[in-house]
């Protein structure tokens, strides 16, 4: 039998959350978005979008780090690449830009994972699936779920307007009508992993 996968994670405590200056979005409704998303698909064509999935443990359980948006919607920290970019330097770039301070210095050494996940946009619409339809030939968005793998201890940032939560996996599962269709699927996507949960001895304070 082939041994799991193993997420080494680290309790909440083991990190520094400190705020950064706010970031103002795109986009001030969904309906927007999908405005934007069409002009840019005339532009540049499918869009492509990596997102990570960064875990921590509280009481020896897993937990997800999670954007909170104007309290109204989640989502993973990262976003669309660049025409041409590698989808793990894309990703470390916009690790960076959501949640590293604003020194480059100070950026941490991401460790991106395997991807766990692939969700596909088949229309102009806000509905994301698990496969692409065979009857699309034409979608208009792939994003990728990465794990990225965090250190024993970290120092990091956040814009002001943003929230980040730490959600345990067992809220996630299935509670769509909450986290939306991506956010609720990733205990599935992460079952097949093993969890070692590393309690350091020297915490941030």
């Amino acid at each position: 039998m082939v041994p799991p996968p193993v997420i080494q994670t680290y309790p909440l405590s083991s990190y520094s959350f400190k705020e950064k200056e706010t970031k103002i979005g795109k986009d001030s409704s969904v309906e927007d978005r999908l405005a934007r998303m069409k002009l840019n698909y005339m532009q540049e064509g499918m869009r492509i979008s990596v997102e990570g999935i960064l875990l921590i443990q509280e009481h020896n359980f897993p937990h997800v780090l999670l954007f909170e948006i104007e309290d109204t919607f989640y989502k993973l920290p990262g976003g669309k690449l660049k025409p041409g970019e590698p989808e793990i330097e894309g990703l470390r770039r916009k690790l960076s830009s959501k949640l590293a301070a604003t020194s480059p210095s100070l950026h941490p050494d991401w460790q991106i994972g395997e991807c766990v996940g692939m969700w596909w946009q088949p229309s102009f619409e806000d509905v994301m699936y698990p496969y692409c339809p065979t009857h699309i030939t034409k979608p208009k968005e792939c994003k990728k779920l990465f794990v990225v793998h965090m250190p024993e201890r970290g120092n990091f940032a956040v814009p002001k307007n943003v929230n980040l939560l730490a959600v345990p996996l067992f809220e996630l599962h299935s509670n769509r009508q909450k986290y939306g269709t991506i956010a609720s699927a990733i205990p599935l996507q992460l079952s097949r992993f093993k969890f070692n949960y590393n309690n350091p001895q020297n915490i941030l304070p």
